[in-house]
C-alpha cells in the first residue's frame, strides 16, 4: 500500500490515539531481527481475543501468507515504532492452527532489506524450483518493492530473510506499481505473479516464471475496479478448477487462465464481503495462504478500524473460501475455519421457540467474546424485524444490533436474500470485532465495534419487533482467548506451555528474560531422567542464571548455573553439589550443556570438549526441564534437549571477545556490530583449519588463527560484498572476488605453513588465496563475525 493513501486514511480517522507515536526507524543487520514490543497480556479494551492484532504498533495489509514447515505464517505491513503508518516493515506471526497466533520478530526491515517494503505475496518453494534452499526446511520466498519486484528468501522458517541478488528488482516496471502476489499454476508447472500497476488505469500485470527468479511478462487484465493488492487463486466448482482474481476492496471475478491470460465472461465484479471496503475500513487487502493443508484456500484481510493504546489495526478471522454456482455466475463463499472449535467453552442451545418483543431467550447470559448461530422460520412470521442486540444493558441500549428487516430484505442494513423460508445467521463477537455470516457463506460482513467489556454491558437480547417469529434453533458458545500459548522469541525444543514459579518472564530480542528478587524458575512440560540439555545464558543484572532439569512443578530439582561471583555451579535446593571457578561477565552469553546418566551429572561450558563438572547425586531421578534466574534479570535462549548444536574440534571452553555467540540445534550463531571473535584455547602455528560458514545477514564471517587473546591475528573470511579475504588488523593481505550470497553456507579451508597462508573455497582443487605474511607466527584458533549475523558449523583442526 502506498504512503499517500495511508496518510489520507489517517486524516479521516477521528478516534484519538491514546499514546503519541514516534517516527518509524530503519534498523541494521547487527540488530536484526528486532523484537520492539513491550510486554502485553492481550487483555486491553477493544483488543480482539481471537482476532489477530500486532503486539504493538501499526498494522495494515496482510503479506505473503504461507503454510510452511508445520506452521502458518502471517506477515503484514507494519510500523512497529508507532501507531500510525510510517516506514513500512513486514511484521510476522505464526500459528499451528490459524487461531492461536504468536508474535514473532520483524521479518523484513528497512535498512537490512533493500527496496520499498510495501505489500506483497509469498510462497513455499517445496520443490526448490528457485535453487534457494540451503537446509532441511522448505524455503519461504516473498516478494515486495514498488515500481518493480524484489525477491527475499528465508531458509529458517521465517526467522530471518535474505535479499536475493542484493535486492535488485527482478521485474522492472516503468509505471507506478506495487503489491506482487504469486500462485503456483499446477497444470503448466509454472509460477504466476499478479502485480497492480497503473498502465493508463487500474489493472493487474501478469508474469510467469519457472523458478520464482526469472519472470516473463505474459498479459495484463485491465479493470477500473481492480485497485491494489490483487490476489489470484484457484477454487473448484463442480469438480472443475476456476481462477478467481480479487482486488484490495474484496471485489472479484471468476474466470479461466490459459497459462498467459486471465479471461472472464462476467467482467462485472462481485463483492465477497460487505464491510467498509476501503483502506482503513473493516475489510481491505485480503490475501490467501499459499500451500495450505489439504488444498484449502484460506483468507485473511486487514481491519483498520480497530485501535487501542498500543496497537492500530487487526486481521479478520481466517475463513475457508469456496465457490458455488448461481444464476448470476459463480460466487465465492466464506466460512470461518474449523480451528475456532478449539476456543469453545460453555454452550447453550434452544429449539423451536417463539421470539417476541418481551421474551428474551438469552436473558441472564453475560458474555464478552462468543459465537451465536441461529435459524429463523419466515413462514407465519409477523415481526417487521428481528435479530440480536449485542453487549446490551438493562436500560435497553446496546453496543451493536444485528437486525434482519423483512420488508427491506436486509441484514445489518445490507441486501440479503433469504434461503427459501429461512434466515440463518452466524455471529462472531470479539472485543473490537463483529463478523456476520449467512447463506452458507454467501453473505459475510466484517465490522469493527468497540464493545464495552464491563459486566453491566455484556448482555445479549434476542428480539422481534412488531410481531413474532419462530426460532428453529440457536446456539450460544462462549469463546476463550487465543493468546499466550507459544513463545515469541525463545527458541526451544521444550514442550509447552511453560510456566513461571515467581517473578516475571518476558519476551526480549535475545530470548526470554526472567526477573526476580530471589529464585524464579521457568518450567516446560517436557520431562526426562537421562538426557542431554543445553542452552544459552546471559546475566543482565542478575546474580545467577541457569538450566534447570529433573525438576518438580515448583522448580525443585537440579540447576547448573553461571554466577557473577565467578563460578559455574551445580546445585539443588539446600545443597551446592559442585562448582567450577571461571570469570563470568554480565552482558556476555555463555553456553551450558548438561548430561544426566543415572546419578551422574556432567556440565560443559562454551563447547569445551571435557566437562567442567562431573558429579554424582541421587536426590532427583527425573522431572521437568526449564530455566532459572536469581536476584535480578537474566536472559535465556536456545533451551534444547538432544546432542545437536555446534560441532568443533578438541578444546577447552571457548572465550568470546565481543558480540553475542549462541548455539541453535543446527549451528553456532554469532552477532556483532563490528568485529567480534570466539576463541578456543588451542594454540597453533602451522595448521590446517576448516569449517562451514554463512553470513545470515550483514557483512562477513571467518576463520581466525594465530591470534592473541583479543583476536588480533589472521582471519580468512567470506564477505557479502563479494570476496573471500585474508586479513590481519590494519591490512588486507589478499582478496579473491566471488559472489557470496547471504544465507548460503560456504566451506573455507586454511593451511598455514610458516609464512605461507593458503585459503580454499568450497573444497576447490586449488586455493583461491596463496599469500605470504610474517606478522604472526602462532596463536589461538577461533572464529570471527563482522557487522551482522553469521552461522558456523563443523570445524576441524589439524
Amino acid at each position: 500500500m502506498r504512503r499517500v493513501r495511508a496518510l489520507l486514511v489517517l486524516l479521516s480517522i477521528t478516534a484519538a490515539v491514546l499514546v503519541p507515536s514516534t517516527p518509524a526507524v530503519a534498523g541494521d543487520a547487527p540488530s536484526y531481527p528486532e523484537f520492539p514490543y513491550p510486554a502485553t497480556t492481550y487483555q486491553e479494551p477493544f483488543r480482539g481475543q481471537f482476532h489477530f492484532s500486532s503486539q504493538s504498533g501499526w498494522m495494515n495489509d496482510p503479506n505473503g501468507l504461507v503454510f510452511a514447515n508445520g506452521l502458518y505464517h502471517f506477515f503484514y505491513q507494519h510500523n512497529p515504532h508507532g501507531l500510525e503508518w510510517d516506514t513500512m516493515h513486514w511484521g510476522h506471526a505464526t500459528s499451528p492452527d490459524l487461531v492461536h497466533w504468536t508474535q514473532k520478530p520483524i521479518a523484513l526491515e528497512p535498512g537490512v532489506h533493500p527496496g520499498t517494503l510495501f505489500s506483497g505475496g509469498g510462497v513455499v518453494d517445496k520443490a526448490n524450483t528457485s535453487g534457494l534452499k540451503t537446509g532441511a526446511l522448505d524455503p519461504i520466498v516473498v516478494f515486495s518493492n514498488t515500481n518493480g519486484v524484489s525477491v527475499f528468501c528465508s531458509n529458517d522458517n521465517g526467522r530471518s530473510f535474505q535479499a536475493y541478488d542484493g535486492g535488485r528488482k527482478q521485474i522492472e516496471i516503468a509505471e507506478e506499481s506495487r503489491d506482487p502476489n504469486v500462485v503456483w499454476d499446477a497444470d503448466r508447472r509454472q509460477w504466476v505473479m499478479v502485480v497492480w500497476s497503473n498502465r493508463g488505469g487500474n489493472g493487474a500485470d501478469i508474469y510467469t516464471s519457472p523458478d520464482l527468479l526469472r519472470w516473463t511478462f505474459a498479459s495484463r487484465y485491465a479493470a477500473d475496479w481492480l485497485f491494489e493488492c490483487p490476489d489470484l487463486f484457484v477454487l473448484p466448482l463442480d469438480g472443475r478448477p476456476q481462477w478467481v482474481l480479487t482486488s484490495a476492496t474484496g471485489e472479484y471475478v471468476v474466470g479461466t487462465f490459459d497459462g498467459r491470460t486471465f479471461r472472464t465472461d462476467r467482467p462485472q465484479p462481485k463483492k465477497m464481503n460487505l464491510g467498509t471496503t476501503y483502506a482503513g475500513g473493516t475489510f481491505y487487502a485480503a490475501e490467501t495462504f499459499d500451500n495450505a493443508p489439504d488444498g484449502s484456500v484460506v483468507q485473511m484481510a486487514w481491519q483498520g478500524g480497530n485501535r487501542g493504546n498500543s496497537w492500530t489495526g487487526n486481521a479478520t478471522f481466517p475463513v475457508a473460501l469456496g465457490l458455488v454456482g448461481s444464476p448470476d455466475g459463480p460466487k465465492v463463499t466464506r466460512t470461518p475455519v474449523s480451528g475456532l472449535d478449539s476456543l469453545r467453552a460453555d454452550t447453550r442451545t434452544w429449539r423451536n421457540a417463539t421470539v417476541t418483543g418481551t421474551n428474551n431467550l438469552f436473558s441472564g447470559i453475560l458474555a464478552d467474546t462468543y459465537e451465536i448461530t441461529a435459524r429463523f422460520d419466515l413462514r407465519g412470521a409477523t415481526a417487521r424485524e428481528f435479530g440480536f442486540a449485542l453487549h446490551s444493558r438493562s436500560d435497553g441500549t446496546a453496543d451493536r444490533t444485528v437486525t434482519y428487516d423483512r420488508a427491506a430484505g436486509t441484514l445489518y442494513g445490507k441486501p440479503f436474500q433469504a434461503s427459501g423460508d429461512e434466515v440463518s445467521v452466524r455471529l462472531l463477537v470479539d472485543r473490537g470485532q463483529l463478523e456476520i455470516f449467512s447463506g452458507d457463506g454467501l453473505f459475510s460482513l466484517a465490522d469493527n465495534v468497540n464493545f464495552d467489556s464491563a459486566a453491566v454491558s455484556q448482555g445479549i437480547r434476542l428480539f422481534a419487533t412488531g410481531g413474532q417469529v419462530r426460532l428453529k434453533d440457536a446456539k450460544f458458545t462462549r469463546l476463550s482467548t487465543s493468546w499466550g500459548t507459544a513463545q515469541s522469541t525463545l527458541d526451544s525444543t521444550l514442550a509447552g506451555p511453560l510456566h513461571s514459579t515467581a517473578g516475571s518472564w518476558t519476551d526480549v530480542a535475545g530470548g526470554k528474560q526472567g526477573q526476580a528478587n530471589g529464585d524464579s524458575f521457568y518450567l516446560s512440560a517436557s520431562t526426562a531422567g537421562d538426557a542431554i540439555y543445553q542452552g544459552d545464558l546471559r546475566l543482565d543484572t542478575a546474580q545467577a542464571a541457569g538450566l534447570t532439569f529433573r525438576a518438580g512443578a515448583d522448580g525443585a530439582g537440579y540447576t547448573a548455573n553461571i554466577d557473577a561471583g565467578g563460578v559455574v555451579k551445580l546445585w539443588r535446593p539446600g545443597h551446592d553439589i559442585a562448582s567450577f571457578a571461571t570469570p563470568i561477565t554480565r552482558g556476555q552469553t555463555y553456553h551450558l550443556k548438561v548430561q544426566t546418566t543415572g546419578s551422574r551429572i556432567q556440565v560443559w561450558l562454551n563447547h569445551g570438549t571435557s566437562p567442567i563438572i562431573d558429579a554424582t547425586d541421587t536426590a532427583y531421578p527425573s522431572g521437568r526441564f526449564g530455566a532459572n534466574v536469581y536476584r535480578g534479570a537474566a536472559t535465556v535462549q536456545n533451551l534444547n534437549t538432544g546432542p545437536g548444536g555446534f560441532v568443533g574440534f578438541t578444546s577447552g571452553p571457548w572465550t568470546a571477545t565481543g558480540g553475542t555467540w549462541t548455539t541453535t540445534p543446527d549451528s553456532l550463531r554469532a552477532n556483532a556490530s563490528g568485529d567480534a571473535f570466539y576463541l578456543s584455547d588451542r594454540v597453533a602455528g602451522d595448521l590446517v583449519y576448516e569449517g562451514d560458514l554463512s553470513v545470515v545477514n550483514g557483512v562477513a564471517a571467518g576463520l581466525t588463527f594465530r591470534a592473541g587473546a583479543d583476536g588480533a591475528g589472521y582471519t580468512a573470511n567470506i564477505d557479502a560484498g563479494g570476496v573471500v579475504k585474508l586479513w590481519r588488523p590494519g591490512r588486507d593481505i589478499a582478496v579473491h572476488s566471488t559472489p557470496i550470497v547471504q544465507g548460503r553456507t560456504y566451506h573455507l579451508k586454511v593451511q598455514a605453513t610458516g609464512a605461507r597462508i593458503q585459503v580454499w573455497l568450497d573444497r576447490g582443487a586449488s586455493p583461491v588465496i596463496d599469500a605470504v605474511d610474517t606478522a604472526y607466527g602462532q596463536g589461538r584458533v577461533g572464529l570471527n563475525v563482522y557487522g551482522g549475523t553469521a552461522a558456523v558449523q563443523r570445524l576441524s583442526l589439524s
